[in-house]
């Protein structure tokens, strides 16, 4: 089990202001991230939707290869 640190009584060894401060930048570091996240799934929710479109798969299928036709001619 963790010891505490005697001379600020918590376990991360950290003051209240240097916990504070690394709280702040850790919240503001999530934010970002997250901000990110959702931006990029939208992005590429826009470009490629998730869920089949009015013709099933069969439609996905034919555009995957389509794009892997180039790919797959330079190694034949």
């Amino acid at each position: 089990m963790a010891d505490r640190d005697s001379s600020t009584g918590s376990l991360s060894g950290l003051t209240e202001a240097e916990a504070k401060e690394f709280h702040r930048i850790f919240l503001g570091s999530f934010v970002l991230f997250v901000m990110l996240a959702v931006t990029a799934h939208i992005l590429v929710w826009a470009w490629r939707p998730w869920f089949p479109g009015a013709h099933g798969y069969a439609e996905a299928v034919v555009g995957a290869k389509m794009a892997l036709a180039p790919v797959l001619a330079h190694f034949a």
